[in-house]
């Protein structure tokens, strides 16, 4: 963008016009005339010679007069620029995989309500790295730490129930190992969102000393509660289940970690823990602006200067050379 620093100098462009018709007045008033018996005496080639002259030098004099203006208005090229600091956010999702997941209380079943909601979360989080971890009597990396959406969310699609030699619910253990994937980022926030529909039955580590260790590698840890109610839930293929989502547990988690702990009863519920979440772990961006001025004054006055110097050179060398 081109901006001018004495922008006022500008203005001696419109007495531009007004020199002109003042000077041809005074011309037409001033000039000297000598009589001669017939035009004939002086050639055609002579006179337009005359007029020639005087408009090329004319013609100079208004150039070099633009210019000069120009120049002393100082125009200027800006240039902004834009300095980007963004504190990213690693988020490892830890998903409950087990058999109570496959309950339709979340239509169509628990799983597909969580994997569509958590997809949505992603997407709303382009500048973080998230990794997604699932587990139920053991735990497993689906998706490592990554700014890959596009990877990320093809892996989430890939999430099924546990195998039922693998059922269980086993928390404590899903935590030390999303613990293990965060614990030597170097990110200013390290997020973990767990979310379980069952109570902690399966693994070697209680889940809250677990939470203590995240705690110590300052893990914030977000815990989800997912599950209707009701006493028991229907599987399909599997029959009826009790729910025994250990709310106790959870907000305990939630709690030792700094983190806040959540109810979700169905899916307008799932959708807006995940909001919320959203809004309290925001990415941090600052954006420092500077302005940046390059002069271009040089290109006026310097072709001013050219044709001053050209137009006196040319008047006094050539057109008052004398022919012996």
């Amino acid at each position: 963008m081109i901006t001018f620093g004495n922008p006022w100098y500008l203005t001696g462009l419109i007495l531009i016009p007004l020199i002109y018709f003042w000077q041809r007045k005074a011309r037409q008033k001033n000039e000297g005339s000598i009589r001669i018996s017939s035009t004939n005496l002086i050639s055609d080639r002579m006179k337009n010679k005359g007029r020639n002259r005087i408009r090329f030098l004319t013609l100079l004099q208004y150039i070099t007069l633009i210019l000069v203006i120009m120049g002393l208005s100082r125009p200027r090229l800006r240039d902004s620029l834009s300095e980007t600091n963004v504190d990213i956010v690693d988020i490892v999702l830890v998903i409950d995989i087990s058999s109570s997941m496959l309950a339709t209380d979340f239509p169509p079943n628990r799983l597909e309500a969580v994997r569509s909601t958590a997809k949505d979360f992603i997407n709303a989080r382009s500048a973080d790295r998230i990794g997604v971890l699932v587990f139920a009597g053991e735990s497993f990396i689906q998706c490592p730490l990554t700014v890959d959406q596009d990877v990320l969310l093809s892996l989430m699609d890939e999430i099924k129930v546990a195998e039922q030699s693998y059922d269980g619910t086993a928390i404590g253990m899903a935590i030390a190992n999303a613990t293990n994937r965060l614990r030597h980022s170097d990110a200013k926030s390290k997020v973990m969102i767990l979310l379980s529909d069952g109570s902690n039955n399966a693994g070697e580590l209680d889940p809250l000393t677990a939470a203590d260790l995240a705690s110590n590698f300052g893990i914030k840890i977000y815990t989800i509660g997912a599950g209707t109610n009701q006493d028991v839930s229907f599987i399909p293929g599997r029959g009826y289940i009790r729910n025994e989502i250990d709310e106790v547990t959870l907000r305990s988690i939630a709690k030792r970690t700094a983190g806040q702990y959540f109810r979700a009863t169905n899916v307008s519920g799932l959708e807006q823990v995940y909001a919320t979440i959203d809004e309290l772990e925001r990415t941090e961006i600052e954006i420092k602006e500077y302005t940046r001025y390059k002069e271009l004054f040089g290109w006026f006055l310097i072709p001013a200067l050219i044709f001053g110097i050209g137009g006196q050179t040319v008047d006094r060398t050539i057109y008052r050379r004398r022919r012996i």
